[in-house]
């Protein structure tokens, strides 16, 4: 168990980790302002869009870039201020900084160096769009941003297929379709999601359907904006049900029904929750086997 928190450095300064709105600017709490307005320094992953929160409120504190590309410079300069006695707050574009946003190096760092972290807590995309997606909350992962090329996409997804809780993710508004066409591949059409755009702007709208009616209306009409996705997490098989279905016999059944290997490996995939690459590779071993004994 660390105990970094009772070998704070006598004198040093304290680093506040502020939430900041993610879309409607009066979604931020009167302590954040207070932080804002009391501390040293600010430092923010877009001092533009920083400096709009700040003149709203009247906050005249200096700020410094923190972003994902300067960080490396950047964290040693304000672990510096901070063992000097300094009090600095990091604040990002929208929401909590380190999820899915510039901020853990720092936040590490400034431990590392005995160095007191506060959090302020706030506004978060991802339990918000959970809060009203509709889909069990009592257990859930964040999955943040999937990768965005197809192959690498499909292997995280594909990893995921038996994942039992409630999962969320960020995606980009033009590569939403291709995410929810991917999820639909690995977890199934059937499976129930929700879509939620533009969370606490004006035109913020949720969409709930099956992955595959979802993928079909973002086909048809893209989305705008920033957006979350809430997937249902994979249905649990029991004892009894994992011993109601033998794959081989249910796949050789939909052979002799006239369907390809890759169909019934994909359909026995689903009816019994195991992930169909792995039911296609165990299917051409046993086709394989099988010739091997003639």
């Amino acid at each position: 168990m660390s105990t970094r928190a009772n070998k704070q450095t006598d004198g040093a300064g304290i680093l506040y980790v502020v939430a900041t709105p993610i879309g409607n600017p009066d979604d931020i709490s009167a302590r954040a302002i207070r932080t804002l307005a009391e501390v040293n320094l600010i430092a923010c992953e877009d001092t533009r869009r920083t400096g709009q929160i700040l003149a709203r409120h009247q906050i005249g504190t200096p700020t410094v870039s923190h972003y994902e590309h300067n960080e490396e410079r950047r964290v040693p300069e304000l672990v510096t201020r901070l063992k000097a006695g300094e009090k600095i707050a990091l604040v990002t574009d929208a929401g909590t900084p380190a999820i899915s946003d510039p901020g853990f190096r720092l936040v590490r760092a400034a431990l590392e160096a005995n160095v007191r972290v506060i959090a302020v807590p706030g506004a978060s995309a991802a339990i918000a769009a959970l809060s009203i997606a509709g889909i069990p909350t009592d257990r859930f992962t964040f999955e943040g941003f999937v990768p965005s090329r197809d192959a690498a996409r499909g292997k995280a997804l594909d990893d995921l297929r038996r994942e039992p809780r409630t999962m969320v993710f960020y995606e980009a508004a033009r590569r939403l379709a291709d995410t929810l066409a991917a999820m639909a591949t690995a977890f199934g059409e059937s499976r129930d999601a929700a879509v939620v755009c533009e969370i606490t702007k004006t035109y913020e709208r949720t969409i709930r359907g099956t992955l595959g009616a979802l993928e079909r209306a973002f086909r048809a009409t893209p989305a705008l904006g920033e957006i979350v996705i809430v997937v249902a997490g994979a249905a649990q098989q029991t004892d009894a049900g994992d011993a109601a279905i033998d794959v081989h016999e249910a796949l050789e059944v939909l052979r002799e029904a006239g369907l390809g290997l890759k169909q019934a490996s994909a359909i026995v995939a689903r009816l019994t929750g195991k992930g169909r690459r792995e039911v296609y590779q165990d299917a051409l071993k046993s086709r394989d086997d099988d010739s091997s004994d003639d």
